[in-house]
């Protein structure tokens, strides 16, 4: 049974012989092994493109922007199951990525969507209100807006928005996040500060990383911090600390 699309069998990413091993054409011990740093690689295997030094910069901002913030939910589900199975570290790994959605850490995605569709609103004669009324209607939040710890301002979006100013990459992703904020106190009757989740794909967005692997970003960043609470999950154990706390916290009101 034919499913989908079956008339273009190729991959422009890998290819290997029994002598070379060729990634985007380049080859892999004579050319990336030892003379590329890991930032331009991921971004050469995402885009087929070597970034530039101010690409290479903001990838390497937001990775580090958004890989630890404690334990939010992907820690915590991944340091009870190592608890539960240590002999599945990458099932740890994976069950912390596995959270990763439209709430929390995948949310970038969601914003620079939604970016996305204001910057084209706005180009075809519309307005950022407009684009926050009509989430509203649907009675949807404002994603990459507001923070339950950072409620004065999200110190990590701070920063990512200061450097693309002073680096001089801010363009319509940019503009149409602010042209949000500004829009949000007549819709909500209050205003809400830009979140890591809303700074990360304008500034990527605008430095022209694509929109389809905008979720690559908080995936790839949030492996390396729950890798490294598995390493201390090894040594400290909190896993069943945690469960017990859950336990502890939640009352039976069932028949």
């Amino acid at each position: 049974m034919r499913i989908g699309k079956q008339d273009a069998p190729f991959t422009a990413i890998c290819t290997s012989d029994t002598h070379q091993i060729k990634v985007r054409g380049q080859d892999l011990t004579g050319e990336i092994i030892g003379n590329t740093d890991f930032i331009t690689y991921f971004w050469m295997l995402v885009t087929g493109q070597v970034p530039s030094e101010t690409q290479k910069f903001f990838a390497n901002a937001v990775l580090c922007a958004i890989a630890e913030h404690g334990l939010v939910p992907s820690v915590v589900a991944a340091r009870m199951t190592y608890a539960a199975a240590p002999e599945a570290f990458h099932g740890a790994v994976a069950a912390g990525l596995l959270g990763c959605g439209s709430v929390v850490l995948g949310s970038a995605e969601v914003a620079g969507r939604f970016l996305a569709q204001v910057v084209e609103a706005v180009a075809a004669g519309g307005d950022a209100e407009a684009a926050v009324r009509a989430l509203r209607a649907e009675k949807k939040a404002i994603p990459g807006f507001g923070h339950p710890q950072h409620s004065e301002g999200d110190p990590r979006a701070n920063l990512l928005l200061k450097l693309a100013a002073e680096h001089g990459v801010e363009g319509a992703h940019i503009k149409a996040l602010r042209d949000v904020q500004a829009a949000l106190p007549a819709v909500l009757g209050r205003p809400l500060p830009i979140n890591v989740n809303g700074a990360i794909p304008a500034v990527m967005l605008d430095v022209g990383f694509p929109l389809a692997a905008l979720k690559g970003i908080s995936l790839l960043a949030r492996t390396a911090s729950l890798i490294g609470h598995l390493q201390e999950e090894t040594e400290r154990p909190i896993g069943f600390i945690m469960s017990g706390a859950a336990a502890a916290a939640i009352g039976y009101d069932g028949p």
